[in-house]
């Protein structure tokens, strides 16, 4: 079970999550907010995820892909499945992140350039979104630099804002930092501490720790949003674990967060089940897609060394692998490479050539992965349990797939694959183990 805490807070922030030097504003309830008289319907809960175009830090980091997944993928994959909100939305300015969306299932807002430069606060984006959307009650804004959020968070939130009542609730993490004081020349020449004693310097176990915001999410109702805060009224904050708090803003934080969500992300509805059949097409995976015709008309094939060491690695550790292609392949030739792999090729029907084997070894789908770069693969790579693409595959298939390769067919895609899946059992181990 998740280890989280909610509590109530009493000062009113700005959007920016700085408290204001105000008091909370006296907030007038709607019946679309859940306070009215009479029969009223659901308050409509959308999530929102803002995802402009022109990040500076990174170009399209929303749509770069972490873990194999683009940024983006991640969140609205934790926000679909969570059931939690009427509708799912992405707010941005680029057609690439658009089309991202839609391939996940969320709706888009084409956001107006007013709402898209680098001075555009996210409170601007939410509320020109709010003023298309009148069915909107309450807004979960979600970031996408969130990789590792998970659907129960989400639905513990909103049924915060449900049924307990909350009119803003945010996502915090609890740190165990010290704090001191900034020195500065000709105002504070020596640092103090902040939150310590250091002659009682506690130990880890001993203290609590601060709560800090990590960004994650901002849930409020439509009403507090329209005056102008993220944060107020009757507010609470929902503490994650502190390894689902990864938050990405500059390149360094990159493969750092990729070994963190391959760790603690969500993967799907489905549980992970451990793989015992990898089937690769030949052509553009196994290989590059090049082939070369010797003088005396023998086809010539290349493929990477790293390719054949990731064949063996999985096939060592009790995966069989198999390969496959709609062309009419010289057998001669595959042999020679000695990978020692069953192979069908002139395959007309690789969905039932795959089915076959499956039946053959006694799996069911899910014990089945699949690496494959055409419009041939299609099927297969929608109905394994895990599936991939090289780099450089058809759009066809990489959209098909959980898992898109870094690198290219024929380059190291296999090699890559494998490790991949490697990750993967040892998370389907661990959860066995608890």
């Amino acid at each position: 079970m998740d280890s989280v805490e909610k509590g109530a807070a009493t000062s009113v922030s700005n959007p920016r999550g700085r408290p204001s030097r105000g008091r909370p504003p006296k907030l007038q309830r709607n019946s679309r907010g859940g306070q009215g008289r009479g029969v009223e319907k659901p308050p409509h809960l959308a999530a929102l995820i803002l995802a402009r175009g022109g990040s500076k830090g990174i170009p399209l980091k929303n749509i770069k892909h972490l873990a194999g997944v683009p940024l983006i993928g991640w969140v609205l994959r934790a926000a679909l499945d969570s059931g939690a909100f009427q509708s799912v939305w992405v707010s941005t300015d680029h057609d690439e992140i658009e089309n991202v969306a839609k391939q996940f299932g969320a709706q888009v807002h084409r956001r107006s350039s007013e709402v898209s430069k680098d001075s555009s606060t996210s409170l601007d984006a939410i509320i020109e979104f709010l003023n298309y959307h009148n069915e909107v009650d309450i807004v979960g804004n979600i970031q996408a630099t969130s990789p590792c959020l998970h659907p129960t968070d989400l639905q513990k939130v909103a049924e915060m804002i449900r049924e307990e009542g909350y009119d803003s609730v945010f996502s915090v993490v609890r740190r165990h930092q010290f704090r001191w004081s900034e020195i500065q020349k000709g105002v504070r020449e020596v640092t103090e501490p902040l939150n310590l004693n250091p002659a009682k310097r506690p130990r880890r176990q001993d203290w609590d720790g601060e709560l800090y915001e990590n960004g994650s999410f901002y849930f409020a109702k439509r009403h507090l949003i329209e005056m102008g805060y993220l944060q107020g009224g009757k507010m609470a904050y929902y503490e994650m674990r502190a390894e689902h708090s990864v938050d990405i803003d500059v390149d360094i934080d990159w493969p750092i967060a990729e070994q963190r969500v391959l760790r603690y992300g969500y993967f799907g509805k489905e549980k992970l089940k451990e793989i015992k059949l990898l089937v690769c097409n030949i052509d553009g995976c196994l290989t590059n897609g090049h082939i070369y015709v010797s003088g005396d008309q023998k086809e010539i094939i290349s493929y990477d060394v790293k390719d054949a060491i990731g064949i063996n690695l999985l096939k060592k550790s009790g995966i069989e692998v198999r390969l496959i292609s709609e062309r009419s392949c010289s057998k001669q030739t595959l042999s020679s490479l000695k990978l020692d792999c069953k192979m069908e090729v002139s395959v007309s029907d690789k969905l039932a050539v795959v089915d076959e084997w499956r039946k053959e070894m006694g799996l069911c789908w899910k014990e089945v992965a699949y690496l494959g770069n055409e419009v041939s693969d299609e099927e297969c790579l929608k109905r394994v349990g895990l599936s991939s693409a090289p780099a450089d595959a058809c759009s066809t298939a990489q959209k098909a797939v959980g898992y898109i390769c870094k690198c290219n067919g024929g380059r190291g895609a296999i090699r890559e694959f494998a490790e991949h899946i490697f990750l993967l059992m040892e998370k389907v181990n661990n959860s066995c183990q608890k």
